[in-house]
C-alpha cells in the first residue's frame, strides 16, 4: 500500500484534497445539531425533566437574562426605564425571540427587581435552544442592550446563546496549537519541508474528523463540546503519528537508501506501530462506553472518528508527500553532507546517551526522586470535587460573568442555579411551605400548574457549585419530600449536574479497571512478559493521579488562576477524568511501546538487561520528548478556546502527556527496569504457549532463513591502525531496517565469521573498548563476503 501511494502520489493527493473539500461543503451546507444529553436513565432529575417535558412542552427555547444595575437611585427612576425599555422593545421585536419579560411589566414584573432597587433583570426566550441561534441574531440582542449604558447604568448579559457569541474566533486555539508543533518540528528536523508533513496529516485529519462529525450531529446526540476535544486528540495524535513515520524515513535516507524504498520501509515499520497505537487509542476512547454515560457516546465518536482519520492520513497521504519531496525531507546540510561523506549511522545523541548512562548508575535515586514528584503532585487529588461549571467560572471580563455575579448581588448567590421540585397532583402548598422552612432554601414559589404538573422553583441560599447546595438537594429528596407525602422529584441544571457526577463517580472504578486490564493484556502479547505490562499498569494509575492533583490545584483551588486567565475557580467537570482517563491510557501506550519495543529487542539479541533498557532510552528518548512536547504544546493552545471545560481538558492532558513522558518514561520506568533486572522479561512457559504472537513491527525481508540453514557470510579480521589483532571485539550484523541478525566476537587472532540470511545490503558495526564503534555498510551477493575492519582510537560510540 505504501509503494502503490508513493507511485501514485498526485492521486493520493487529489483524492484526499477532493474528499476534504467535499466534506466541507457539505457540513457548511448542513451546518450544526449538536445536542448536549446530560440527563441519566433511573436518576431523580431525569424523573423531573420527563415530567416538566410532558406538562410544558413548548419550553424548549434557550433563556438569556439581560441584567442592569445602577450606581446612583433605583432603577425603578423614569431616566432609567427611558433608556432600557426601549431596547427591551427592540430585542422583543427581533425575528427570533419568543419573548421579552420585563421588570416594568406590571405587578409580576417587581420580582426581577432586588430589594435595594439597584438591580433588575429582563429574561429573553429565543425560539430555538442557544446552539441553533444564529450568531448575528444574539450579536445583535447584545449590541442592542449594552447600547443602552451609561455612566451610572451597568448593562450585562448572561445565557447559553450570549457565551457563543462571545468565544474567540473558532479555530484560534487550533491554529496556536499548529504553530506551536511547527516550532518544535522545525527545531527536531532543521528542515521547513519535514516540518510541513505532520502538520499537514494533521491538518487533513482533523479537518476531515470535525466535518465528519459535524454531518453526524444531524443524526445522533453529539454535544457541543466533542469537536473541541475532537480537534484536541487530532492534532496531538496526527502530528505524532506523522512524526515517527518521517523520523524513520529520513534515518532511512540518511543510511543511503533510496526515497521510495526509505519510504516504504518507514510505512511497513513505523507504519504499523502507528497502525496499533491509533486502534488502541480508539479502543481507550471506547471503554468510555461501559460508563452508559449517553453524554459520553458522542464524544466517543467525534473522538475516535478523528483519530482513525488521521491514522489513515499518515499510512496514505504521507507516503504520497514523501514522493513529491523526495531527498528533500532531509536539510539542505544533510544532503550535502551525505553526497560528500556517504551513508552515516543512525547513533543517539550525546545528552540522551549520557542520561542513559545515569539512569543505569543511580537508578534507586532516580527512581526515588521520580517518584516523590509525583507523590507531591498527586496530593492534591485527595480533595477532588466532581461537578459541572457554568458561567461564573467564565473570565471575570466577559458580560456572562458579569451578568452571573450582577444576579448573585441582587437576589443571591443561588439565583443563577434555581432548583425545580416536580410534583404530581395533591396539594403543592403544604410541600412549598416545608421547602420554605428548609435551612438552605431562600425562597421557594409554585408556578401555575398544567396537566397536573405544578413546579415550585426553589432558590438556594448558596451558589449552584458549593458543596451545601449538594446538600440541600439531598435534604429535600430524603427528608422534606417524603415527610410531605407528596410525589416529587427534584430537577433543574444544577440537580442534573449533581446526578451526573454521582453517577460519574460511582462508574469510574470499573472504567479505570477495564482500560487498565486492556493495556495489560495488550502489553502481555506484545512484549510477551508479565512484569512489563504490570509496571505499565502502575505507572498509568501514577500519571493519572499526578496531572488530576495538578487540575484539582489549579481549578478547584484556584492556583494560578488569575496568572493564567482561566475564570473562577470550581469542581472539576464529572466528564474530564473519563475523557482524560481514555487519552492518557491510549497516548501513555504509544509511548511505552515506542520505548519498550527498541528495549525488548536488544533483549531478544543480547539477554543483557542493563544493555537493552540503556540502548532503548537512549535511542528513542529524544523522539519520545519530541512528540510529547509537540502534545503539550497543542493542549495547553486550548486554553485560547473560550470554552472552560476545554481548557480544563488542555490543561489535564498537557500535564498528563508531560510527566507521563518527561518523568515517567525518561526516569521511572527505565529505572525501575534496571532495578528488576531479567524479571522483567519473565514469563510461564505455559502461558507463552497459549498466548497469541502480535509484532508490532514486521520483521525484515532478510531475516528469513531457509531450512537449510543461512545462505551466506561475511567474515574476515577485526585490526588496529597498526595491523594488530584486536582480541573480543562485538561484531553485529544488522539489516537495512535496523534490526540486529547476528553478534558475535572475535578470536584472538581477530578473526570472526557472521551468518548472512541471503544476498542483501546490510550494516556492519564493530565496538571494542577502547576504539569505539565502526559502522559500515556491505553488499552480500552470491557468495560468502571478505570484510575486514580497522579501528582506531577516539572514534565515535554509536550505540545502534
Amino acid at each position: 500500500m505504501a509503494r502503490w501511494c508513493y507511485r501514485h502520489r498526485l492521486v493520493v493527493l487529489l483524492l484526499w484534497v477532493g474528499a476534504l473539500f467535499g466534506l466541507g461543503f457539505s457540513a457548511s451546507t448542513a451546518g450544526t445539531n449538536y445536542a448536549n444529553v446530560f440527563s441519566l436513565p433511573d436518576t431523580d432529575s431525569k424523573s423531573a425533566y420527563d415530567l416538566m417535558e410532558k406538562a410544558f412542552p413548548n419550553t424548549s427555547g434557550d433563556t438569556d437574562t439581560v441584567v442592569w444595575k445602577v450606581d446612583r437611585g433605583s432603577v425603578t427612576d423614569k431616566a432609567v426605564q427611558d433608556r432600557v425599555r426601549p431596547a427591551l422593545d427592540k430585542i422583543a421585536g427581533m425575528p427570533g425571540v419568543g419573548a421579552v419579560t420585563s421588570p416594568y411589566a406590571g405587578p409580576r414584573g417587581a420580582a426581577q427587581i432586588s430589594r435595594d432597587g439597584t438591580i433588575a433583570y429582563a429574561q429573553l426566550t429565543f425560539a430555538k435552544r442557544a446552539n441553533e441561534v444564529p450568531k448575528d441574531l444574539v450579536q445583535n440582542v447584545l449590541d442592542t442592550a449594552q447600547a443602552a449604558r451609561t455612566g451610572g447604568l451597568h448593562v450585562e448579559l448572561g445565557g447559553q446563546a450570549i457565551q457563543r457569541v462571545q468565544e474567540p474566533p473558532q479555530g484560534l486555539s487550533e491554529m496556536v496549537g499548529i504553530v506551536a508543533a511547527a516550532v518544535v518540528l522545525f527545531l527536531a528536523f532543521g528542515s521547513l519541508f519535514a516540518m510541513l508533513l505532520p502538520i499537514a496529516i494533521a491538518v487533513f485529519g482533523v479537518g476531515m474528523g470535525l466535518f465528519s462529525t459535524q454531518l453526524l450531529s444531524h443524526s445522533t446526540d453529539i454535544p457541543d463540546i466533542a469537536p473541541l476535544l475532537a480537534s484536541l486528540i487530532g492534532l496531538g495524535v496526527g502530528i505524532d503519528y506523522a512524526l515517527f513515520i518521517v523520523t524513520r524515513h529520513r534515518r532511512g535516507i540518511l543510511r543511503g537508501m533510496d526515497p521510495e524504498e526509505s519510504a516504504v520501509t518507514a510505512l511497513n515499520t513505523s507504519g504499523r506501530a502507528v497502525l496499533f497505537a491509533g486502534g488502541t487509542v480508539c479502543i481507550a476512547l471506547a471503554g468510555m462506553l461501559v460508563t452508559r454515560l449517553r453524554f459520553l457516546d458522542g464524544v466517543v465518536i467525534g473522538t475516535s472518528l478523528t483519530v482513525v482519520l488521521s491514522v489513515l492520513a499518515a499510512t496514505t497521504l504521507l507516503p504520497a508527500l514523501l514522493g513529491f519531496l523526495g531527498p528533500r525531507v532531509l536539510s539542505r546540510r544533510q544532503r550535502r553532507r551525505l553526497a560528500a561523506e556517504g551513508p552515516e549511522t543512525e547513533h543517539a545523541s550525546g545528552i540522551a546517551a549520557r542520561w542513559s548512562a545515569n539512569v543505569q548508575k543511580r537508578p534507586r535515586r532516580i527512581a526515588a526522586l521520580a517518584l516523590v514528584v509525583m507523590a507531591v503532585l498527586a496530593v492534591p487529588v485527595l480533595s477532588l470535587r466532581l461537578g459541572a461549571t457554568d458561567q461564573g467560572n467564565d473570565q471575570a471580563s466577559t458580560t456572562t460573568r458579569k451578568a452571573y455575579d450582577l444576579l448573585a448581588e441582587g437576589f443571591g448567590p443561588g439565583f443563577n442555579g434555581p432548583l425545580q421540585v416536580v410534583t404530581v397532583g395533591g396539594d403543592a402548598t403544604t410541600l412549598v411551605k416545608d421547602i420554605r422552612a428548609t435551612p438552605g432554601v431562600a425562597q421557594a414559589a409554585a408556578l401555575p400548574p398544567a396537566k397536573g404538573v405544578t413546579v415550585i422553583q426553589v432558590v438556594p441560599t448558596t451558589s449552584p457549585q458549593s458543596k451545601q447546595t449538594d446538600d440541600l438537594i439531598d435534604t429535600l429528596r430524603d427528608q422534606v419530600i417524603p415527610r410531605a407525602g407528596a410525589e416529587a422529584h427534584v430537577g433543574g441544571v444544577t440537580a442534573v449536574s449533581k446526578d451526573f457526577a454521582a453517577v460519574t463517580g460511582d462508574r469510574l472504578p470499573l472504567f479505570i479497571a477495564t482500560i487498565i486490564g486492556l493495556g495489560f493484556l495488550l502489553l502481555l502479547v506484545a512484549f510477551r512478559s508479565l512484569v512489563v505490562p504490570l509496571t505499565a499498569a502502575l505507572m498509568n494509575l501514577i500519571a493519572a493521579a499526578a496531572s488530576f492533583g495538578v487540575l484539582v490545584a489549579i481549578f478547584q483551588w484556584g492556583w494560578g488562576l488569575d496568572l493564567l486567565n482561566l475564570g473562577k475557580e470550581g469542581p472539576i467537570n464529572a466528564f474530564l477524568p473519563v475523557i482524560m482517563l481514555s487519552l492518557l491510557f491510549g497516548l501513555s501506550m504509544d509511548y511505552q511501546v515506542f520505548l519498550v519495543s527498541r528495549m525488548h529487542e536488544e533483549w531478544v539479541h543480547t539477554r543483557d538487561n542493563a544493555r537493552a533498557v540503556r540502548v532503548g532510552l537512549a535511542e528513542t528518548s529524544r523522539v519520545i520528548n519530541s512528540a510529547a512536547l509537540i502534545m503539550v504544546c497543542v493542549f495547553l493552545a486550548f486554553v485560547l478556546s473560550g470554552d472552560s471545560g476545554a481548557a480544563m481538558a488542555g490543561v489535564g492532558l498537557a500535564a498528563a502527556v508531560a510527566l507521563d513522558a518527561f518523568v515517567l518514561r525518561t526516569a521511572l520506568v527505565p529505572a525501575a527496569m534496571h532495578l528488576l533486572g531479567n524479571s522483567n522479561w519473565w514469563l510461564p512457559a505455559w502461558l507463552d504457549k497459549r498466548l497469541p504472537h502480535l509484532a508490532v513491527e514486521p520483521k525484515d525481508e532478510a531475516e528469513a532463513v531457509g531450512p537449510d540453514g543461512p545462505a551466506s557470510a561475511v567474515h574476515g579480521f577485526v585490526r588496529t591502525a597498526d595491523g594488530e589483532p584486536v582480541d573480543g571485539a562485538s561484531v553485529t550484523l544488522l539489516s537495512k531496517g535496523g534490526r540486529q541478525l547476528d553478534r558475535v566476537r572475535s578470536l584472538a587472532d581477530g578473526s570472526y565469521i557472521l551468518s548472512v540470511p541471503g544476498p542483501a545490503t546490510y550494516l556492519l558495526t564493530v565496538t571494542a573498548e577502547p576504539y569505539g564503534t565502526r559502522a559500515r555498510q556491505v553488499v552480500v551477493e552470491g557468495g560468502p563476503l571478505v570484510y575486514d575492519v580497522e579501528l582506531a582510537e577516539g572514534e565515535v560510540d554509536a550505540v545502534n
